[in-house]
This record gives C-alpha cells, sequence and structure tokens, in this order.
C-alpha cells in the first residue's frame, strides 16, 4: 500500500471492547476499584462505563465469554488497554488506592514520555494505567524519533505526589 495517506492529527481511540467471564467481577474492577461510573446495561450480557459522563470507555460483555477461563497470556488479542490519567498526582491516587486493596502489579515502567503501572484484571486482561509527560519534556534521538525507554518507575516518588 501507498504511503500517501496520513491518518487526521484529530483522530483518537474511542472506546475499548472487552470480553468478560463475568459482568459483575469485571464491574467489581473497572467500576468498585477503578473508579469507572456504569452508564448502562444491555441486561446482564453487557455493560458500559466511563469516565465524566462520556457515554462509555470501555464496554464489558459476555456474549461469546459468559464463565470462560482467562485469557491466555501467550495467545494472539489485545496486549493491554491503556487508560490515561490526567496528571501524576492522579496516577498516585489510583496507585495508593491498588496498594490499599493488595490488588497485585505486574510492573510499574517509567517510559521517559509517560509513567505507568501494569495489571490485569480478574480475566487476565492486561490493563496500563499511566499519564503522559508534557510534550516539551519529551527527549528526541538525533534523526527526530522520540526517545522512549523502559526503566523502573521509583513508586515511593509517585506516593510522595499524595504529600
Amino acid at each position: 500500500m501507498s504511503q500517501e495517506y496520513t491518518i487526521p492529527p484529530q483522530t483518537r481511540i474511542g472506546h475499548v471492547h472487552l470480553k468478560v467471564s463475568s459482568i459483575e467481577r469485571a464491574l467489581g474492577f473497572y467500576r468498585d476499584l477503578l473508579g469507572f461510573e456504569l452508564t448502562t446495561t444491555y441486561g446482564d450480557q453487557a455493560a458500559f462505563i466511563s469516565a465524566g459522563g462520556y457515554h462509555h470507555h470501555i464496554g464489558l460483555n459476555t456474549w461469546h465469554s459468559k464463565n470462560a477461563p482467562p485469557a491466555k497470556r501467550d495467545g494472539v488479542g489485545l496486549f493491554h488497554t491503556a487508560i490515561v490519567y490526567p496528571t501524576r498526582k492522579d496516577l498516585a491516587i489510583i496507585y495508593d488506592r491498588l496498594r490499599k486493596a493488595g490488588y497485585p502489579l505486574t510492573g510499574a515502567s517509567d517510559h521517559g514520555v509517560s509513567e505507568a503501572l501494569y495489571l490485569n484484571d480478574p480475566d487476565n486482561n492486561g490493563v496500563e494505567l499511566y499519564w503522559d509527560r508534557p510534550k516539551e519534556r519529551w527527549t528526541y534521538h538525533p534523526d527526530g524519533t522520540i526517545n522512549m525507554f523502559t526503566h523502573a518507575l521509583d513508586l515511593a516518588d509517585l506516593l510522595r505526589e499524595l504529600a
């Protein structure tokens, strides 16, 4: 295919729709722990959740997955859903909430352009919770590409945002 087309810069990812084994268990994670708001349900087979009153950022359904086993780590499919927090303090708040709930992280990284927490939902779907550093703080390689990396995130420093 020709490289002449470039997607419009205003384009964004609107929502993710996840197959889950239990709507109530998924809502326990996304609504009750992460704090998303329930916007609507389709009977007992689907739920739609959002932040800030949007129609939905995440759809959850059991249409083909009710009571199914967790997603395989080594199979094809979604690697993770990434949820962007507006500030570093907001990321610190959700980290503190997860920590106090004893919810396990699978990783915590500083990527230069962002800081991220990684975990799995109850169906073993990967979830990334992160905030973007302001673009003027990003660094670039000599060829103009963004300098991204993966270093350990200093979680104690992140919690200092709450002081």
